[in-house]
């Protein structure tokens, strides 16, 4: 993962593989000799020998095979849906950060694209998420998960609460946002005594256009909502959501300087950091949570950059669910005996 961003970084195209097989192989051994010489007038130490070996070798075998076509369309470009990224949240991951990586527009709000030295991006698009992750936090904000047809439904009658993750890919803009098996996704905002979470409540449902006291709000994917009480979320695929990260991660300066690659994001959104932050560097890092050594020289993140873990972890968490493939899975073979 880490070095298909570095490669979409330098304009080359990343490649994608899917596991087939994992055949695992291992041995292990013993052995044990010795002797005894006896000769008169010789030194004890002459008397006795022996030796022993004891080895133990695990050698598994992987098989990958390129993602093309069909399939690397439906798991790579089109982008993925809001109703199978929402629900993540309600797993404890932080909704700015998941926002963050996913979503290019909220409602018009327009989140950092592209290169340049401050990237674009509306900065009410990170206030927003700002407020979002502080009701979230405190328990003032959820989402809900509904099989109902949204016109005839009502709030919590024959719904199901925080279960049931869309196993649609949400490259149909045409739909609701809603997955395959006709689920939608709400944004709820719970009651709360709280005066200055009621404030940031009204502050999310001035950003969103909604009305003064909306209680929960269909998502949908798309740029603008099609009706009254629906937040639009344009989500990203896994291809558009690797090449942001890219153009925000540190490389050397003689790199753009020769005109290798563009010049890093300066500013993203309110913060000064990237979600991911990748380091470079000639030589190897002492502690990295991953790194990958590229044209001589090292990206990593660092093992002390807790942020930058869970962000890039989330990641692979969405490579997951953008894949669409039906197909068996990987074959594992254990040998036995």
């Amino acid at each position: 993962m880490l070095l298909n961003i570095v490669r979409l970084r330098y304009g080359e195209p990343p490649a994608f593989l899917d596991t087939t097989q994992v055949i695992a192989g291992y041995n292990f051994s013993r052995s044990f000799s010795g002797g005894y010489y006896g000769y008169p007038a010789s030194a004890v130490s002459n008397y006795l020998f022996g030796s022993g070996t004891l080895s133990q070798a695990e050698t598994p075998t992987i098989t990958y095979q390129p993602l093309t076509g069909e399939q690397y369309a439906e798991n790579v470009v089109r982008p993925i849906s809001p109703t199978a990224i929402m629900p993540l949240s309600l797993g404890g991951m932080a909704i700015d950060t998941l926002l963050r990586l996913t979503a290019q527009s909220i409602d018009g709000l327009s989140n950092v694209r592209g290169v340049g030295p401050f990237g674009g991006g509306s900065v009410r698009f990170y206030l927003l998420l700002h407020d979002l992750r502080q009701l979230q936090l405190a328990g003032a904000m959820t989402v809900r998960i509904s099989t109902d047809d949204p016109a005839s439904s009502t709030p919590g009658k024959g719904s199901k609460q925080g279960g049931g993750i869309g196993q649609g890919n949400g490259g149909n803009s045409g739909d609701s946002g809603s997955a395959g098996s006709g689920e939608h996704i709400y944004l709820v905002l719970t009651t709360t005594a709280d005066s200055n979470l009621q404030a940031i409540q009204g502050e999310v449902r001035r950003l969103l256009h909604l009305e003064p006291n909306t209680a929960e709000a269909e998502i949908v994917y798309g740029p603008y909502p099609k009706k009254q009480g629906q937040v639009a979320v344009l989500t990203r695929s896994m291809l558009a959501m690797l090449t942001q990260l890219s153009y925000e991660m540190e490389v050397p300066e003689q790199d753009v300087r020769s005109g290798r690659t563009l010049p890093t994001i300066g500013q993203v959104g309110i913060e000064s950091r990237p979600e991911v932050a990748i380091h470079s560097g000639k030589n190897p890092p002492s502690e990295s949570y991953v790194s990958v050594f590229y044209k001589k020289c090292w990206y990593w993140i660092s093992d002390t950059d807790f942020r930058s873990k869970e962000a890039f972890t989330m990641v692979q968490v969405l490579s997951t669910l953008a894949a669409t493939s039906h197909s068996g899975g990987a074959v594992v073979t254990i040998p036995a005996g």
